[in-house]
């Protein structure tokens, strides 16, 4: 579902407390060759965003000034907003089914277990308190 905000460009809304989100969007920053402004869930006036706590404990945010992506969708409308053909191919295949399906299982898996993947903390595990 659409949400707007009175935004005019194109952010990454990520948890900066955990070091494997950091970590993966270091290396987005780095390979792709349009990146938005990132910004972390804890930096922001969520409201700003049309997001709550709860958005950002369970997702990462792709915001555009007309639409809101959340998990995989994210990165299926971040690869969609690329210059390169390949990459725009990748994001609009994350975006259809049965694809779409598996990656919003990888996405919940992913973000299930990261604090256990390479570059994870027990920071970023989702079981811990809210921060």
């Amino acid at each position: 579902m659409p949400r707007h905000s009175a935004i005019d460009t194109h952010v990454l809304v990520y948890d900066g407390d955990c070091a494997f989100c950091t970590l993966w969007v270091n290396r987005l920053r780095r390979w792709l060759p349009m990146f938005p402004e990132a910004k972390t869930s804890q930096s922001i006036a969520l409201d700003t965003y049309a997001l709550t706590s709860e958005d950002v404990e369970k997702f990462a945010w792709y915001i555009t000034p007309s639409h809101h992506y959340a998990g995989h969708l994210a990165a299926s409308a971040l690869l969609r907003a690329q210059p390169r053909f390949g990459l725009r191919f990748l994001g609009w295949l994350l975006a259809t089914w049965p694809i779409s399906w598996a990656g919003a299982g990888v996405y919940a898996f992913v973000s299930r277990f990261r604090h256990v993947l390479p570059g994870g903390t027990p920071s970023c595990d989702p079981a811990l308190p809210t921060r």
